[in-house]
């Protein structure tokens, strides 16, 4: 008897979720992956305070046209967290991102670029310009002039690196700090879609010095990566991959402008702003996200007539 669920068809089209590890310069990389082996693959990049654990929901649910994969950056998640050899900055994540791809076979990808994954993956974009297919981007901000409120206490610890402002720092590298992250923003009708699993099981992960360190080193490095904003701008207007921007405006750090100013320089993108969303929009809007990703995605990441099966060490990946 015929399946009549075609999301559920078979093991290559599943649209389940699964959780592996590999081995990347000797350190242990988590991640997840769905959706049919050999089908487009679109690569999930995670911001702060959280982990691949961010797109639990959004994977399966692009799963039955589309291969997802999201890995736990070294330093996050269930990744190991390497001692040595590795850059715990920007440029650290975008080598490691390309070691990444490597081991998983991964030749051509869209990316859904969020928060620190938006630095992340734009200077991996700019290496590998080739590859990359198309962009999804969910409040990452490139833009200075934008930059909202709640940059305040990092730009005083900029412009005064004391140990008064370094300490307002280490108080967000918290539990309730990253509560804070995920609900201080929205409304009191919106704040309760956020699972507190979000900060409770990440918590526990990340309470550790070393881990407390790389934290609080991205937030100092963010000096320096606003002298990359130029050029994540530049690769946007010399390579014009198709993109989508996904924004939810209640936002301290990247509000609705910083959404729009994406357009100065891919004029053509879709913009879609969530007005009750913040920077949570898969945890809080997911059903609204998903007719115009799906839609994107259908146009700018379609499947191939044939598909070619990865496998690493025999394992789909």
């Amino acid at each position: 008897m015929a399946n009549a669920n075609p999301r559920k068809s078979d093991a290559a089209g599943t649209t389940a979720v699964t959780h592996r590890t590999v081995q990347i310069d000797g350190v242990e990389v988590f991640y997840r992956a769905a959706g049919p082996v050999g089908a487009p693959v679109l690569l999930l990049l995670h911001g702060y305070p959280c982990s691949s654990f961010q797109y639990r929901a959004l994977m399966p649910a692009l799963a039955d046209r589309w291969r997802v994969v999201a890995p736990d950056f070294p330093g996050f998640g269930y990744s190991g967290t390497p001692e040595e050899n590795f850059v715990f900055d920007f440029d650290g994540y975008a080598y490691f991102l390309d070691r990444f791809t490597a081991a998983l076979a991964l030749r051509r990808y869209a990316l859904y670029l969020h928060d620190y994954g938006s630095q992340i993956g734009l200077r991996h974009a700019m290496r590998r310009a080739g590859r990359v297919t198309a962009l999804i981007v969910q409040n990452g901000d490139i833009y200075e002039d934008t930059l909202g409120p709640k940059y305040a206490a990092i730009r005083a610890y900029w412009n005064d690196p004391s140990e008064a402002h370094l300490a307002v720092l280490e108080r967000a590298v918290s539990e309730e700090g990253f509560r804070d992250e995920f609900i201080g923003e929205v409304s009191s009708r919106v704040a309760p879609r956020l699972a507190p699993d979000l900060w409770r099981l990440h918590w526990p992960l990340m309470d550790t010095p070393v881990r407390r360190g790389i934290a609080l080193g991205l937030m100092k490095g963010l000096k320096e990566n606003l002298r990359w904003f130029p050029r994540y701008q530049d690769y946007l207007r010399t390579y014009r991959p198709p993109t989508l921007i996904l924004w939810g405006p209640q936002d301290g750090y990247m509000p609705i402008e910083a959404g729009r100013a994406y357009l100065r320089d891919l004029p053509d993108a879709q913009f879609h702003a969530f007005d009750d969303g913040g920077h949570w929009l898969l945890e809080t809007h997911l059903a609204e996200v998903l007719p115009p990703l799906r839609d994107f995605l259908g146009r700018h990441l379609p499947a191939p007539a044939s598909a070619s099966t990865r496998t690493i060490e025999g394992v789909p990946v």
